[in-house]
């Protein structure tokens, strides 16, 4: 809805709330369009009441184009359209009919859209001019297309429809039962009676009370769902699932006014079974994947902890200090599959995993610095959200780094800065501690660097740098391609 809003904005003089009312009905104006087997164009008065623009179009799916070019953009003066200018100026529907055939167009017909009591658009409707040989369903979609212009006019399109846990919306062709003023089946289509047989239906549909017709065929485990009465009836708009265990029904209701009285409903029909048999099938691969990450966390939870009984009982600081950095490294990856366990996606926070290793490697930094030296940990930046085995590799990097940092910087600061630059993520750990030792080799480096460096190239296809003086601290640089 973009082009109407800065077309608009740009041509007219309207206010935001005209334009919020004009958006409203572009949204569900296509409905209109199948019932009414015509196109329909939305036309708006330009700021010096010159004439008409249009701001949007819509074919319907239920009938041939008779407007296969766009004319959105395009100027109308006054006079080049009468019955739009009539529409506009006594603000009353200008239609053309067949007497034979009441309900069937000829020609292109205007319709007036008010608020407040202002005429802000006229909805132009594009009927072939072909003649028609209209059958029942065909002149059920007239005539409902006539109640909701009739609607329209009168202020009462868009209707306002009750909330619901689904967003899917049943199409014309899917299936339409007409409902008259007392929630009776007056018409039901082929495709709607096919769907209701679905749900195991046996009587007529026609002359039945529709709201106790699928009260009966409705066998969902739980109370009654209140929503589907209330579609049902026709009397609140929206939508609401008919299920039993042989098929899954999605309804969509439209009460029908006239003259602020009600006059029926409207009430499309979709068989959503299999539809609903695959999101099922979603969720439950969801959950499964959730328990498994839950399942690997806990288990290399309880590697950590083994490895921090044994460290424990170790006879040597050196054996001491290698299963301390063991743990940490099982801890890291656990972090990841723990924010993997509470998310359906592929993709993790890696700020939070993040802050999760500087927790714990404030655990372990103690053990190494004096005890009026313990250095503060900190992260700046974000990289937002990243695939998760990109997040469990740059997580084990993190942790090694940090590690480093602690036992060999004696730092009072370290610090982790975050950044994403145009195709690649930065990484940068810095601490303000001892520096490099004269003579540093980066080829000849502890198991941590070698860890690192093995990660970064050959998993990451990055890279990274060591920058630092004796006395002026360190810094370690890491660049990955950022993923797509």
């Amino acid at each position: 809805m973009a082009t109407l809003t800065r077309l608009v904005q740009d041509r007219t003089d309207l206010a935001d709330e005209d334009i919020d009312l004009l958006t409203r009905i572009a949204e569900e104006w296509s409905l209109i369009a199948d019932l009414a087997l015509s196109d329909l164009v939305l036309w708006v008065p330009t700021w010096n009441d010159g004439g008409l623009v249009a701001v949007a179009q819509v074919r319907p799916t239920t009938a041939p184009t008779v407007v296969p070019e766009d004319v959105v953009g395009s100027f109308a003066p006054r006079g080049r359209h009468p019955q739009l200018d009539q529409a506009s100026a006594f603000g009353r529907a200008m239609t053309l009919r067949d007497i034979k055939h009441p309900w069937v167009p000829s020609g292109v017909e205007a319709y007036p859209i008010r608020r407040e009591g202002r005429i802000i658009g006229v909805l132009a409707r594009h009927a072939s001019a072909a003649p028609r040989v209209a059958g029942q369903l065909e002149e059920i979609y007239l005539t409902s297309a006539d109640d909701l212009l009739t609607m329209l006019v009168e202020g009462g399109f868009p209707v306002d429809e009750a909330s619901s846990d689904t967003t899917e919306t049943p199409r014309v062709g899917d299936g339409i039962v007409r409902l008259d003023a007392d929630g009776i089946v007056s018409y039901a289509s082929p495709n709607a009676v096919s769907a209701l047989r679905r749900l195991g239906l046996a009587t007529d549909v026609v002359g039945s009370a529709f709201a106790e017709l699928v009260v009966r065929l409705s066998h969902r485990p739980g109370p009654m769902d209140e929503a589907l009465s209330a579609v049902a009836t026709g009397r609140v708009a929206g939508r609401a699932d008919v299920e039993n265990p042989g098929a899954v029904v999605l309804l969509r209701g439209i009460p029908l006014q006239r003259d602020g009285l009600r006059a029926g409903a409207i009430v499309f029909c979709q068989d959503v079974t299999d539809l609903r048999r695959r999101e099922r099938a979603l969720i439950s691969k969801d959950a499964t994947i959730r328990e498994i990450h839950h399942r690997v966390k806990n288990n290399l939870q309880t590697v950590a902890a083994m490895l921090r009984l044994q460290a424990r009982r170790a006879s040597t600081d050196e054996a001491r200090e290698a299963l301390a950095e063991a743990e940490l490294r099982v801890a890291a990856i656990a972090v990841v599959h723990e924010s993997l366990s509470s998310d359906t996606g592929e993709r993790v926070d890696f700020d939070e995993i993040v802050d999760r290793i500087l927790s714990l490697v404030r655990d372990l930094a103690p053990a190494y610095a004096e005890p009026d030296r313990v250095p503060v940990l900190r992260r700046e930046g974000s990289w937002g959200s990243l695939p998760s085995d990109l997040a469990t590799t740059l997580a084990m990097t993190v942790s090694e780094l940090l590690h480093n940092a602690v036992e060999h910087a004696a730092a009072a600061q370290i610090l982790v800065r975050l950044r994403r630059d145009p195709g690649e993520l930065a990484l940068e750990v810095s601490d303000d501690g001892r520096g490099l030792p004269e003579g540093f080799d980066p080829s000849s480096t502890g198991l941590g660097l070698s860890i690192v460096s093995s990660l970064v190239t050959s998993d990451l296809h990055g890279n990274y740098t060591i920058d630092g003086e004796p006395g002026s601290g360190v810094r370690v640089t890491v660049t990955v391609p950022a993923p797509r």
